[in-house]
């Protein structure tokens, strides 16, 4: 037989398949990573009016005020204080942090923050309460001032580790290991870990608590589409007209008895005559170092608070971040993160001379105000701590606004904290979000960060005792603060796991092409532009304190 083929030849060659289309691009168009926020009406160097600047720079006043009178009415009466020491510990609150805030927005971040108290100092100084119970004491008043002049003392100490962490830039050097992988469960959870002071708080008193969240979310979001003259009015200020018809309907609800006949938590939290603040306030009263008395210095109790110290940067770090990119600024350089929290140590130095409770932090609601107002000027921010200062000197001002019912404020930070929460989220955009390993780091930070604070709040007792009970009571302390601090167990866990898990081969899906840049102080031109000292004031500070 024959063979009629040739078995050598290679078959015919087949054309190419066209190149897959994109899923993306089959079902619409596509976003790219942008560094800053395009939506804002003002960015930290553009300023509104004069008149607007005021009008909002009272809004951050007001926001502000809540948790400061949270943080005064929950550890006052502990200590054996009365309403008017309750009213002077606020004004000291509110002087401190007016201080703070100005020397954070001029020399510090240079980001339109407000400094707060923080709730982070609360453990501590129930454990100095709790030491003192087995005291005896002449009167009230004399164990409230030995209790004060012990968290003084504590305070003058314990600012020394954000000095220290900041000034020899160790905080700076711990912050290049992050990558948007890490920024993403920190800035989350600064919003979320505070969710109790959101609708479980608004809780107490539903009738006023509802109708204000209710309120601001159409107000704010909906109504100002009605007209367009009235719409930058509306989104602005829709807080402000919020709060006012709130607050009136709460004052027809006392004059009319609707508490009259209810218990005494009910009263507190709905009556607007409950705080005793306009009659306990003093009408004129300047803050002074030392007004308490003689500082008092113990080792256990400086420990504890050395722990509050080291959370209250972890906290003020993540909201840095969430600030950063709801002005229209780029992420804060190292040396800028290095510098505020060593500023911040120097602001609580000075909280323990004049006496207040607890140390600052960054406030998490104010941040949330910048989203909400789409306003993220620096100058406002500034303007407000002339609010602050005033009403912490005339007292009885002051305290009108004070006597805000809680639930009020709660249902504000229900909006404002979850505004800070989703700005953590758009960080991911930076990194590849298709990235298995990145999804498991992102999810084990960001759950454990919530879930480990919450088992330690969860058994923590009401004289604050946490979970953490050995024989030494500033390990309990210190242990206690920084896992009950979400923020803090986010830092801990996502740096650990995202630098030690394949770190190397995955650069790029970490998105550190994009971060790097901006840990170096030269690294991008904008750095400069946003973070640099004001006026010539860098030609007078050593370059390792910038």
């Amino acid at each position: 037989m024959v063979e009629t083929a040739n078995p050598e030849r290679t078959p015919p060659a087949l054309p190419a398949p066209p190149p897959p289309i994109p899923l993306a691009l089959s079902r619409g168009p596509t976003w790219t990573p942008a560094e800053q926020l395009q939506q804002l009406q003002y960015c930290i160097h553009s300023n509104p009016s004069w008149a607007q600047a005021v009008l909002l720079a009272f809004q951050h006043y007001i926001v502000m005020l809540g948790t400061t009178v949270l943080i005064a009415s929950t550890l006052v009466p502990s200590m054996g204080g009365d309403n008017g020491d309750k009213a002077r510990v606020i004004q000291s609150l509110l002087f401190m942090s007016g201080v703070n805030t100005l020397l954070q927005t001029l020399i510090g971040t240079r980001l339109p923050t407000v400094m707060g108290p923080s709730a982070a100092f609360t453990l501590p100084v129930l454990s100095i309460i709790n030491d003192y119970s087995g005291t005896t004491f002449a009167s009230e008043q004399e164990r409230f001032l030995h209790n004060m002049r012990t968290i003084q003392g504590s305070l003058i100490v314990s600012a020394f580790v954000n000095i220290v962490l900041g000034y020899s830039q160790a905080w700076g050097n711990l912050t290049r290991l992050f990558s948007p992988i890490i920024i993403v469960p920190v800035v989350c959870v600064v919003g979320l870990g505070l969710f109790a002071r959101g609708f479980p708080l608004l809780g107490n008193c539903v009738e006023i608590g509802l109708p204000m969240l209710i309120l601001l979310v159409v107000g704010q979001q909906y109504l100002k589409r009605i007209h367009p003259k009235t719409d930058f009015i509306v989104e602005r200020f829709a807080l402000l007209f919020c709060i006012a018809i709130v607050w009136a309907f709460a004052a027809i609800l006392t004059v009319a008895g609707a508490y009259n006949n209810v218990p005494e938590k009910t009263k507190v939290s709905c009556r607007i005559d409950r705080s005793y603040l306009m009659s306990s306030a003093p009408w004129i009263k300047i803050p002074y170092p030392f007004q308490w008395g003689t500082p008092i210095f113990r080792a256990s109790h400086v420990f504890g608070m050395m722990g509050a110290a080291l959370v209250s940067s972890a906290e003020s770090t993540g909201t840095f971040f969430a600030a950063a990119r709801l002005a229209g600024a780029t992420a804060p350089p190292a040396h800028v993160l290095s510098r505020s929290i060593g500023l911040q140590g120097i602001g609580m130095l000075i909280e323990g001379f004049f006496g207040s409770i607890v140390g600052t932090t960054a406030s998490v609601e104010n941040v949330g105000l910048l989203g909400l107002t789409h306003i993220g000027s620096r100058r406002v921010v500034q303007i407000s701590t002339a609010f602050m200062i005033f009403f912490s000197i005339f007292g009885k001002f002051g305290a009108f606004f004070a006597s805000i019912p809680l639930p009020i404020f709660a249902a504000i930070y229900c909006v404002l904290l979850g505004i800070v929460a989703a700005v953590g989220i758009s960080f991911i955009q930076f990194a590849n979000n298709n990235s298995m390993r990145n999804i498991y780091v992102l999810g084990l930070s960001l759950f454990l960060g919530i879930s480990i604070p919450q088992y330690f709040v969860l058994n923590t007792t009401p004289d604050g005792q946490g979970p953490v009970r050995t024989n030494g009571g500033w390990f309990n302390d210190i242990l206690n603060t920084i896992f009950s601090s979400p923020p803090t167990v986010a830092i801990i866990v996502g740096t650990l796991v995202d630098n030690t898990l394949e770190a190397r081969d995955t650069a790029v899906d970490r998105g550190l092409p994009w971060w790097k840049p901006f840990q170096h102080r030269g690294g991008d031109d904008r750095n400069e532009e946003f973070y640099s000292y004001p006026l010539r004031i860098s030609e007078y500070i050593p370059t390792r304190f910038m």
